[in-house]
């Protein structure tokens, strides 16, 4: 009897241990996953917005503001809880505006203003690659170098006059275009980008970007005075 007693309490024991170990073993999965869950999974956008742009030879202000757009899709794809890559395919515009002159005159009878300014609008199809880092869940600060090819593009000219005689002013307005040259543009722009970005909710954002460009537009011209600038904000949607 006392021979069973004695192989009960050995099995029993047996058992506990047994129980034990594979309790602390499922304890240590347990404890392991929330690790994994800190990094997000890889997810799909589309982003578009507006564009301010201008060249580098210009002083920044309302006056040299070529307004434009952007519009594309991009992926972003979680490094660690903090990092992020996203590269980004758009249709993206620049270019610049320009007042070539403004004049006024009076002769005591009617007044007359006239301005004159040019455009340039360009088109590219860019590819920014950006490493985004979070400080907070919902905000983000990111920077990353963005590839350009030109697409096409118009020289705008326009004239504004106004004539003021009596109190009543007469407005006549003239334009004309044409196509820029493709055989005098760098086909490919290389620039550095830099910009800020929050999460309003889990699918939707909001972003503004500056971009400064590196290469010269114009191949004629020293690149010095013949860069790419824009500024871009917009919204984007994540699936």
């Amino acid at each position: 009897m006392k021979k069973l007693f004695l192989g009960l309490a050995l099995t029993a024991g047996t058992l506990a241990f047994a129980q034990e170990t594979e309790t602390k073993t499922e304890t240590k999965t347990v404890n392991a996953s929330p690790l994994k869950k800190d990094v997000q999974p890889v997810r799909f956008g589309v982003k578009a917005g507006g564009n301010s742009s201008y060249f580098s030879q210009q002083k920044f202000g309302i006056n040299t503001q070529q307004l434009g757009f952007h519009a594309g899709a991009f992926v972003n794809i979680p490094i660690s809880k903090q990092f992020s890559f996203q590269p980004e395919v758009l249709f993206n515009q620049m270019g610049a505006k320009d007042v070539m002159y403004s004049t006024e005159t009076d002769n005591g009878v009617t007044n007359v203003k006239t301005k004159v300014q040019s455009r340039v609008q360009m088109n590219y199809i860019s590819v920014p690659l950006m490493v985004q880092m979070r400080p907070i869940d919902k905000f983000y600060i990111e920077a990353g170098p963005e590839f350009s090819y030109f697409l096409n593009g118009k020289n705008k000219a326009e004239s504004t006059v106004a004539s003021t005689t009596g109190g009543v002013t007469t407005t006549t307005a003239s334009s004309n275009s044409q196509d820029i040259d493709k055989d005098m543009i760098n086909k490919f722009n290389f620039g550095l980008g830099l910009g800020l970005g929050y999460d309003i909710t889990s699918n939707i954002g909001v972003s503004a970007r500056y971009v400064n460009s590196l290469t010269k537009i114009d191949k004629s011209r020293p690149a010095a005075e013949n860069n790419n600038r824009v500024f871009q904000l917009g919204l984007n949607y994540k699936f």
